[in-house]
């Protein structure tokens, strides 16, 4: 019996020291993290088991005022834009080219493409894979309903999902997320 005691004992001490050591362990990697990490990932997570659909996690959806037609948003986009000198490169009408292929009219999907060159270098020479943000898009999406609606990638995981950025680049992305999110929200109630 005294045996077994001995036994359950070192077990029980070894699992302590792996579960404090296991801690520590995780305390000093999640150290080394931007601050805000966890709490973007838990909305992340939120977002993912609520709708349970990643893509729905992963971007900024805004629902556009009734009664704007998309020329009217896509101008809005176009000026709020220039306002705040991010340089407008393109516009893909992506139904055009689901009615080019299929030969069926498609519900209007409209891709804006923005950029500033001064930013998307620097994430360049951060880590090149931070190419594939570039270059900012907004998505004007008409639903099934007829109803648009407003789309880009959240930033938020790129500001805030690993170790903390330089304070330069950090900054200039920050004010570039937050330009997004005023240029959706203005366009979204055809603010000029």
């Amino acid at each position: 019996m005294r045996f077994i005691k001995n036994v359950l004992a070192a077990i029980g001490l070894v699992t302590t020291i792996l579960l404090v050591g296991g801690y520590i362990k995780a305390q000093l990697i999640i150290a080394e993290f931007d601050r805000q990490m966890l709490t973007t990932y838990r909305a992340f997570a939120e977002k993912l088991l609520q709708t349970k659909d990643p893509g729905n996690a992963m971007v900024l959806a805004v629902p556009v005022k009734t009664g704007l037609s998309i020329n009217d948003v896509k101008e809005s986009i176009k000026s709020l834009a220039n306002a705040k000198n991010i340089f407008f490169v393109g516009e893909h009408h992506f139904s055009k080219h689901v009615e080019s292929v299929t030969g069926k009219s498609y519900r209007d999907v409209t891709l804006l493409s923005f950029c500033d060159a001064r930013i998307g270098s620097m994430m360049i020479d951060y880590n090149n894979a931070y190419a594939a943000f570039m270059p900012c898009r907004l998505a004007i999406v008409q639903g099934q309903n007829g109803e648009l609606q407003l789309y880009t990638m959240r930033l938020d995981t790129l500001l805030h999902g690993g170790k903390p950025l330089s304070g330069e680049l950090y900054n200039e992305i920050s004010r570039l997320w937050k330009s997004l999110q005023a240029i959706m929200f203005g366009a979204a109630i055809g603010d000029f």
